[in-house]
């Protein structure tokens, strides 16, 4: 004779335990049904299927303001500095909320980068067992790389760049494409983030092109050696973009979950999740990735040049660094210690830009533990870039550009002068410099002195390549 009871247990049932209607749902009522036909009591059953209830996400609360603590290097030198500053403390206030944050510090170069909570540039926050892709910015692994061309002539070597680097928006079109081994494109198809066909074209089309805003290619002297060098500064392009994007996407779902008072752009992968290892694995490939892109750069100018290369090493700042288990994100942040990654590390020194009329600067980094390690990328800015138009008054971009890099031979690949990349944007490259060493970050072992550079410019109404010689 049939057991009543199993007639009497249904769906509802299941519900009211706290199971979730679903594809399992028809199994798991079977399976209590099954139980019961057993002799099963209704209690025991209960017990029995408890496995199978959807856990409640844990939540995670912000930190109270200022209980973790902003590590400034940072000496405001005027008003405008000081505004900066005030309107970067706001922003990393915000940011340190965050719960899984355990550090912050700030950098000479700091500016905000976007609405209050989000990483400055020049902004370090470290984090216990998480990724935030908010946090290296979309510019994945924006980086430079530098190579020694020893005593060879700087125009020849700045004319060949010319006709070898891509600026602007885009790929190189078929024909004039720069190969990509197989080897890293299997690395992408066995990866979740990076296993995309548009990731994967990206990948093929953008390899030796460098963008646009303020990516360059820099030719110049060291003074310590007196060799003509060539540095390029350019991230991941397409991929990391892509990346990033995929990156937000699922670290916005674990938000939703665990952490929905979280800013959405200081949203994380949990490191030791399954998420989270797959999208640490893409992050090293893209790093991969980028450092082809210099080398392939670099390569093609030292062929077209007639050109031997010497010493080439190179270096990241939209990036995340992993010590111990602690993830250090580094936002326009240049990490300072030696060894931060085995093939980017050259007896310690790492390379910092500050405008194109400025000396590029060789560095050894002092792993300083008020910036958790990391010293400036740049000379970053105190103003938008619509408040440097403003503060140029009447004059035009060509005339700023012919006063302030006076001797330099300044080139604009997509035909106009950026006005927002002259060196009037930047902070004041000397205060930077001083900085550097007032705050120990790092010392300074060399300076690049300019010879010339290629910037993308306006982008594109022209596509004939312009120049400006004096």
């Amino acid at each position: 004779m049939q057991n009543l009871a199993v007639e009497l247990l249904t769906g509802t049932d299941l519900k009211n335990w706290g199971h979730t209607p679903g594809p399992q749902f028809r199994t798991l009522l079977e399976q209590a049904k099954g139980m019961q036909d057993d002799g099963m009591d209704v209690a025991a059953i209960r017990t029995a299927l408890d496995i199978h209830i959807p856990k409640t996400p844990t939540q995670v609360e912000l930190h109270p303001e200022g209980a973790i603590v902003l590590q400034e290097s940072l000496a405001p030198m005027d008003e405008d500095e000081q505004r900066n500053l005030e309107r970067v403390r706001e922003t990393m206030r915000a940011v340190l909320r965050t719960p899984t944050v355990v550090g912050g510090a700030i950098l000479p170069d700091a500016c905000p980068a976007g609405p209050i909570g989000t990483i400055p540039v020049g902004g370090v926050v470290a984090a216990q067992n998480a990724i935030h892709p908010g946090m290296h910015s979309a510019d994945i692994c924006c980086s430079l790389m530098m190579t020694d061309l020893g005593n060879a002539d700087p125009k020849a070597v700045l004319d060949a760049a010319e006709s070898v680097t891509h600026f602007g928006p885009g790929g190189r079109p078929q024909g004039q494409r720069f190969t990509v081994s197989l080897d890293l494109l299997d690395g992408f198809r066995a990866n979740p983030f990076l296993n995309n066909a548009k990731i994967i074209r990206a990948a093929q089309e953008h390899m030796g092109t460098q963008g646009d805003g303020n990516h360059f290619l820099f030719v110049g002297r060291s003074r310590s050696t007196g060799n003509t060098t060539v540095i390029t500064h350019h991230g991941s392009r397409g991929p990391g973009a892509k990346l990033y994007k995929a990156g937000m996407q699922a670290a916005e779902k674990f938000r939703r979950k665990h952490s929905p008072q979280t800013l959405k752009q200081n949203a994380w992968l949990p490191a030791d999740s399954k998420e989270g290892q797959a999208y640490w694995e893409a992050l090293q490939l893209i790093r991969k990735w980028t450092k082809t892109n210099h080398n392939s750069i670099h390569q093609a100018t030292m062929e077209a040049a007639g050109a031997t290369a010497g010493e080439r090493f190179w270096n990241e700042h939209n990036f995340v660094f992993k010590r111990g288990d602690i993830y250090l994100h580094g936002k326009g942040a240049t990490p300072a210690w030696s060894g931060f990654a085995a093939d980017a590390d050259s007896y310690g020194r790492t390379i910092i830009p500050l405008n194109m009329a400025e000396p590029i600067l060789i560095v050894r980094g002092a792993d300083a533990s008020r910036s958790l390690g990391f010293s400036p990328h740049g000379a970053g800015r105190n103003w938008s870039r619509t408040e440097h138009m403003r503060r140029l008054g009447t004059k035009t971009a060509a005339q700023a550009l012919n006063e302030e890099t006076k001797g330099l031979d300044v080139r604009f690949h997509c035909g106009k002068v950026d006005a927002s990349e002259l060196p009037s944007s930047y902070k004041p490259a000397a205060a930077v410099s001083e900085q550097i060493e007032a705050f120990g970050l790092a010392e300074i072992v060399d300076w690049i002195d300019p010879y010339g550079t290629i910037m993308a410019g306006e982008l594109p109404r022209f596509t004939k390549s312009s120049r400006r010689r004096s």
